[in-house]
């Protein structure tokens, strides 16, 4: 993809700008030795991650229900009560909230994206929040759990990244370290290509994961398939002698990758093709359309179909997107209720995880259009 927008979720408030906002391109390539993936054309230097970034997803109770039940087996599985816990990656600082609640724990989160004030309520004493990217700089945070949710598949230079994490681990063999990123095996398989966008420059499966972390000097303890087989869990401490050879069931293997990508390339272009005969359908029949959900799956999607002039509306439950704009096409965003007066015939949801709760949503306001998903 030789164009597409530099940055999926960032909040844009002019529709010129928009438009304009800068594009990069995606040139994906596969390890062979390792099954690692990772876009070839990368610019560090494109990355924009402010607080006008909005990836919050805590308006969701699909989503809050994952959240709070993964926080409370992390809490039991590793005796997380009256401890610290270290988030990189922490975005508006849901996750390390609840991590902090049900434990009780100590919390330190780091990302340049925070925003104080986000989380409910009055602002939690017992956690430290620290807008910046986390680096060696902040190797002295001592911490008896280390959280990355999100965040590994942004970053480029991946080894470079989990070794400074296990360095700063170094002195502290008991702390656990859990990360969790999109699966990359289930983008190549479906083939779900509105998965791929410029900030996600490095893509895993459980498989390259596990290899990456044995190859940094940690030892891989868990591997896990979550949220409609759509995240990839890891759970790893430091290894005392080395790099662990062991492997677990769920690891793929290289070749398995391979077989994928070797397909990905004629799956992906039949899916674009089906994707937009189906638009044009719709649209040959005066249908109007909606697209539930404007965060980078929907940035993704219309940029690879180029039907963003075909839809009525963009609408998004997370109320800090509203009366914003998307970046490439220019679409606005706004609330659900819009829809009232749209009246959509078809509405495209940008995640299939979300159907139960969009449909509840619709007919609380009397609507009733085809449902969909990606």
């Amino acid at each position: 993809m030789d164009s597409v927008p530099a940055n999926s979720c960032i909040l844009l408030n002019d529709q010129h700008e928009a438009q304009c906002y800068p594009r990069g391109k995606i040139q994906l390539g596969l390890c062979q030795r390792c099954g690692f993936i990772g876009n070839l054309a990368f610019n560090v230097n494109m990355a924009q991650y402010t607080n006008a970034y909005e990836e919050q997803q805590s308006f969701s109770p699909r989503f809050n229900a994952f959240a709070r039940d993964l926080a409370q087996r992390l809490i039991v599985r590793h005796g997380l009560r009256n401890k610290t816990v270290l988030e990189i990656g922490c975005g508006k600082g849901d996750f390390l909230a609840l991590l902090c609640e049900l434990g009780p724990n100590r919390g330190i989160g780091i990302d340049p994206t925070y925003i104080p004030g986000r989380q409910d309520g009055a602002a939690p004493s017992n956690i430290t929040f620290i807008q910046d990217f986390y680096s060696e700089r902040y190797a002295h945070l001592a911490a008896d759990f280390v959280c990355c949710r999100h965040t590994l598949e942004h970053i480029f230079d991946t080894a470079s990244f989990v070794r400074t994490v296990r360095n700063a681990v170094n002195t502290r063999p008991g702390t656990i370290v859990f990360f969790e990123v999109p699966d990359v095996l289930r983008v190549l398989q479906e083939p779900a290509f509105w998965d791929i966008y410029y900030e996600h420059c490095s893509y895993f499966s459980l498989g390259s994961l596990a290899r990456l972390f044995r190859r940094c000097g940690f030892e891989v303890l868990d591997l896990a398939l979550e949220y409609g087989g759509q995240y990839l869990l890891l759970e790893a401490r430091p290894a005392e002698n080395g790099p662990s050879g062991s492997h677990l069931e769920l690891e793929d293997t290289p070749e398995v990758l391979r077989d994928a990508v070797a397909r990905f390339q004629e799956t992906c272009a039949n899916a674009i093709r089906q994707w937009r005969r189906r638009i044009q359908v719709a649209r040959a029949e005066k249908k109007s359309i909606a697209i539930w959900g404007s965060g980078s799956k929907c940035v993704a999607f219309l940029a690879t179909l180029g039907i963003a002039d075909d839809i009525a509306a963009v609408v998004d439950i997370n109320p800090y997107r509203h009366g914003k704009y998307l970046p490439g096409t220019g679409k606005p965003i706004v609330p659900p209720t819009a829809l009232k007066q749209i009246r959509p015939d078809l509405v495209i949801a940008m995640n299939p995880i979300y159907l139960q709760e969009i449909g509840t949503d619709l007919a609380a306001m009397d609507l009733h259009p085809e449902l969909t998903s990606v």
